[in-house]
C-alpha cells in the first residue's frame, strides 16, 4: 500500500512538473482568449453554436496551444541552469520530469501542432511551422539579447491572435489597436521579468536591457512603454464602440499609475515578482472584459 502512494505521488509530482514547465494557466488564458475575441470581436455576427463548435476554429485553437505549450518547454530547457538561481522552487518542480522527456514532449507537441494545422491548410501548416522555428530561435539565441529579446518575445506573444483573425478574414483596424495594446503591456511584462531576473542573467552572461543598461534605465523604459498604452486605450475608448468595456481601458490607466509608482520604489525581487504578476492581472483582466463589448449579446447566449 505504502509502495502504491509513492508511486502515485511521483506521478503527481511528475505532472505538476510537466505543468509547470509548459505553464499550462497561461496556456488556459490564451485559450479563452482565442474563443472570447472569435465571438464578440470577430464574429460577433455568428450564433454561439457556430463559433464554440466550428471545427476548424477549434483546431487553429489546439494547434496554437500546443505550439505555445512545446515553446514554453524549449524556453524551460535552455533557462534550466538561470531558473536555479532565479526560481529555485519552480526548478525543483520542473526537475521532477528529466530533460529528455521533456524535449521529447516538445517534439511531439510541435509535430502535433503542424499535422492539425495541415487539417485546415497548407498556409495554416506554413504559419505554424515558422513560428514554431521563431520561438525556438528566440529560445535559443534571441532572448540573450536587450530589446531584440524583449521585442521577439512580444510578438510572439501575439501572433496565435493572429491566426484567428487570419481565419476569420477579419482586419478592421479595431483589431490591430487592441493587438497594439496588448503588445505593450507584454513588453512591459517581459521587462519586469528582466528586472525579476537580474541575478540569474549576469550569471549566465545574458545581455537583457536591465544587464546591460542598468535598473534605472529599464525603470524609464517601462515608464515610457505605460504612457505610451495611452495611444491606443485613446483610439479604442473614443473611436470604436466597445460597450461596457471601456471601463476596463478607464481602470487600465489608473492601475498603470500605480503600476509606474510601485515601480520607482521597487529594489528587491519580491517586488519586481509583484510587479510582474500586476501586469499579468491586467492581461487577464482585459480577456475576461470581452465579454463586457455586448452585454445585451452575453445575456441573450446565456438565457
Amino acid at each position: 500500500m505504502s509502495f502504491l502512494k509513492r508511486t502515485h505521488k511521483v506521478v503527481l509530482l511528475k505532472i505538476l512538473s510537466l505543468f509547470s514547465s509548459i505553464r499550462g494557466y497561461n496556456i488556459l488564458v490564451i485559450i479563452l482568449a482565442q474563443y472570447l475575441t472569435s465571438i464578440y470581436i470577430l464574429a460577433p455576427q455568428l450564433p454561439l453554436s457556430k463559433v464554440l463548435f466550428d471545427h476548424n476554429l477549434f483546431i487553429l485553437v489546439i494547434a496554437s496551444a500546443l505550439a505555445i505549450a512545446g515553446g514554453y518547454i524549449i524556453n524551460n530547457f535552455y533557462d534550466a541552469e538561470k531558473d536555479v538561481i532565479n526560481r529555485p522552487l519552480k526548478s525543483k518542480i520542473d526537475g521532477y520530469v528529466k530533460q529528455r522527456t521533456k524535449l521529447n514532449t516538445y517534439f511531439i507537441f510541435n509535430f502535433l501542432s503542424v499535422v492539425l494545422a495541415s487539417y485546415i491548410s497548407f498556409k495554416a501548416v506554413l504559419f505554424f511551422s515558422v513560428y514554431i522555428f521563431a520561438i525556438w530561435f528566440y529560445s535559443h539565441k534571441l532572448k540573450r539579447f536587450a530589446f531584440v529579446g524583449n521585442i521577439t518575445a512580444s510578438v510572439l506573444a501575439v501572433v496565435p491572435f493572429f491566426a484567428v483573425f487570419v481565419y476569420y478574414k477579419n482586419f478592421d483596424l479595431v483589431i490591430f489597436v487592441h493587438a497594439t495594446f496588448l503588445f505593450l503591456v507584454i513588453a512591459m511584462r517581459e521587462l519586469v521579468k528582466d528586472l525579476e531576473n537580474l541575478k540569474g542573467d549576469l550569471a549566465q552572461d545574458y545581455h537583457t536591457i536591465p544587464v546591460t543598461y542598468g535598473v534605472t534605465f529599464s525603470k524609464k523604459m517601462l515608464t515610457i512603454l505605460a504612457m505610451l498604452t495611452l495611444v491606443p486605450i485613446f483610439l479604442l475608448i473614443t473611436k470604436f464602440k466597445l460597450g461596457y468595456m471601456d471601463f476596463y481601458f478607464y481602470g487600465s490607466i489608473i492601475l498603470l499609475i500605480v503600476f509606474c509608482l510601485f515601480l520607482w520604489v521597487s529594489t528587491s525581487k519580491i517586488q519586481y515578482v509583484l510587479l510582474h504578476n500586476f501586469l499579468k492581472f491586467i492581461i487577464v483582466l482585459g480577456v475576461l472584459s470581452i465579454v463586457l463589448i455586448d452585454v445585451q449579446l452575453l445575456l441573450n447566449r446565456i438565457l
